[in-house]
């Protein structure tokens, strides 16, 4: 057989199989998009405790768009996320006509920033906004600092926390100053100067402070509850302010 009725051949074989995967692509397409193939139900599971999946999906089905095979999972994704107390969402086809979402809801576990602007850090140490008066925990602490040091105030908090616990002086306030320096407020309206650094390093200056504490109270006759403030930033020692005792001289009172 001649070359040139070979090419031919094959260039009408090229053709031919060219024309019908594009015939296929398009039948395909076409049937995607079929009502038969729309989204009948989508099922809701997980973390739902601040949010009814009734509400759930309805608000999130008005924002679908194409079929079972055509809609976009990321869209969806993102719409679910999109509401309040929704941490993460994944979502999977289900055959034939139906789509499953998982949700994980945020975890309150302290509120975040200052009484002007609150909002809730979850136990990963990220920031979210939703209604503060769902939260469940009456006591939650208040934490505050730049957004992007969140993790870190988070940290710190579950480190020094839990020493001024075992005196009896919940920690109900914690904040990073704009100056980069660690403060804590008490239950007792105390406030504690913590000083700069890590945890690692912050956490023996509460030990020292808080293992002669009582010393230093009694020695005044006061409690430990009595702390109206400290400065723990001293290399070898701390500056500490008891409610109801001055070292001012009775004498210079009277001037």
């Amino acid at each position: 057989m001649p070359v040139d009725v070979k090419l031919m051949n094959m260039t009408a074989a090229v053709l031919l199989i060219a024309l019908a995967v594009g015939g296929a692509w398009a039948m395909a397409r076409w049937a995607v998009h079929l009502p038969a193939f729309d989204i009948k139900g989508i099922r809701v599971s997980g973390d739902v405790s601040h949010n009814n999946t009734i509400t759930l999906r309805a608000n999130v089905a008005q924002r679908l768009q194409g079929t079972f095979f055509s809609v976009d999972l990321a869209r969806v994704k993102a719409a679910f996320e999109a509401v309040p107390w929704v941490r993460r969402a994944v979502v999977r086809r289900v055959f034939p006509d139906r789509l499953q979402v998982v949700l994980q809801e945020h975890q309150a576990v302290a509120y975040w920033g200052g009484q002007r602007e609150l909002r809730l850090i979850n136990s990963y140490g990220e920031v979210f906004e939703a209604n503060v008066g769902e939260v469940e925990a009456d006591m939650l602490p208040q934490l505050d600092g730049p957004d992007e040091m969140a993790a870190e105030v988070l940290a710190m908090y579950r480190v020094v926390a839990p020493l001024f616990a075992e005196m009896e002086l919940p920690v109900s306030r914690l904040e990073l100053t704009q100056g980069g320096s660690w403060r804590a407020h008490l239950d007792t309206e105390a406030s504690i100067e913590l000083g700069r650094g890590t945890a690692d390093e912050v956490a023996p200056r509460v030990r020292r402070f808080l293992q002669t504490l009582t010393q230093v109270s009694s020695r005044y006759e006061r409690r430990n509850n009595a702390v109206e403030s400290a400065d723990l930033r001293y290399e070898n020692g701390y500056a500490i302010r008891l409610r109801g005792v001055s070292t001012v001289a009775a004498d210079s009172l009277k001037k």
